[in-house]
């Protein structure tokens, strides 16, 4: 079960959309390796955290919690449930909706979990390098 406390404004302020412990982990190494890319570039629908333009690839760093791989799995809620579960319902939905958008619009679409990024972080690049190496075959 989730243990959700109360939140108040200060917290709130502490949650980030963009440039997080993940997102930065995998942007240096992907940097560390040469490769280029565009963040959160607001051109692109859903606004992705790293952007291949040329080879239109998305990637999406996914928190476990507000992208709700834990609430998928079955977990509940200990306090203010109604909330969290529809809040996280819809995160899920607009997920899913940028995936079909971009993939309508001839993107690739890449979505790691964070914890698949801390712990299986060479993988995590091994598929960023093979989605774009098979675009610059298409190019």
């Amino acid at each position: 079960m989730y243990n959700i406390r109360q939140m108040d404004s200060k917290t709130a302020k502490k949650i980030k959309s963009k440039n997080t412990d993940i997102e930065l982990l995998l942007r240096r190494e992907l940097w560390k390796r040469g490769y280029r890319y565009r963040i959160n570039d607001k051109k692109v629908f859903g606004k992705p955290d790293i952007v291949f333009r040329k080879q239109k690839i998305a990637i999406f760093c996914d928190s476990e919690f507000w992208h709700g791989k834990k609430f998928l799995a079955g977990e509940q809620f200990k306090t203010n449930n109604i909330f969290w579960e529809t809040k996280i319902k819809r995160n899920i939905e607009r997920d899913q909706e940028v995936n079909q958008t971009l993939s309508e619009m001839g993107w690739d679409v890449l979505r790691f979990w964070g914890k698949e990024i801390e712990l299986n972080l060479a993988e995590c690049i091994q598929k960023i390098k093979e989605r774009i190496n098979n675009a610059i075959c298409l190019l």
